[in-house]
């Protein structure tokens, strides 16, 4: 019994250290293009040097860390990534909507409507970004098809940091919201014309709000110390 205690407590260890690590990258506590150290996560968060390691080794699988030799880099803000994800998304998720007009039941659309007005935004940021995570993850759920679902999962991953951003007004979340409602009622109509159209427009539009900020900002966000780059005009 105690043996099977002892070895569930580094996966335990680990799995703490890669949630407490993740959300100080995704929301800026730890600066994108900040340099961490194995030595200095082990007395930050109370971790041996296993959970560190398995931890970071996750993160950069997800793309929130870089390794380059004994050393570790939370990833700079990527204009050019981020173009290039709203691409991918811009393809994707309208062909999401469209298969979820063909295959999803009126009770699962019921279920992501509910799930839509439970994450009204509030004034917290973190809520705005957990709906419009949950909203897009739900629809593209109910497409069916795991590889497109999981293939934006890892977009929204990757772009997380840039959501708190993104999120960052109550007018914007307010926003959201509402472009969100009106891609769910162009679902549940059967309108899948109408559905995908909606959602390139918003993931567009997203998009180009948040590189117009990121490029007016940019020296600010510099001199606090994030680093950022690329250059993309697309």
């Amino acid at each position: 019994m105690t043996e099977s205690i002892d070895a569930a407590a580094p996966v335990s260890q680990t799995a703490q250290l890669y949630d407490n690590l993740r959300a100080a990258i995704l929301t800026l506590e730890i600066a994108p293009g900040e340099r961490i150290s194995e030595r200095g996560l082990e007395a930050r968060f109370h971790a041996s040097r296993t959970p560190v390691r398995a931890a970071l080794s996750r993160l950069e699988r997800e793309g929130l860390i870089l390794h380059e030799g004994r050393s570790w880099t939370v990833t700079p803000i990527d204009l050019d990534e981020i173009a290039s994800l709203a691409e991918l998304r811009g393809v994707l998720e309208p062909a999401a909507a469209r298969l979820a007009v063909s295959r999803a039941s009126a009770e699962q659309l019921a279920e992501v409507r509910a799930h839509l007005h439970t994450l009204r935004p509030t004034p917290d940021q973190q809520s705005g970004i957990r709906m419009g995570s949950t909203f897009h993850l739900d629809l593209a759920a109910l497409g069916g098809n795991r590889f497109i679902t999981e293939a934006i999962a890892d977009a929204l991953t990757r772009l997380e940091r840039t959501r708190w951003i993104e999120v960052r007004t109550p007018e914007a979340r307010d926003a959201a919201w509402a472009e969100h409602s009106e891609i769910i009622d162009a679902v549940q109509s059967g309108d899948a014309d109408r559905a995908a159209e909606l959602l390139a427009a918003h993931v567009a539009g997203t998009n180009d709000r948040l590189l117009a900020w990121i490029a007016q900002e940019r020296r600010r966000l510099r001199g606090a110390g994030m680093a950022i780059v690329g250059a993309t005009d697309r």
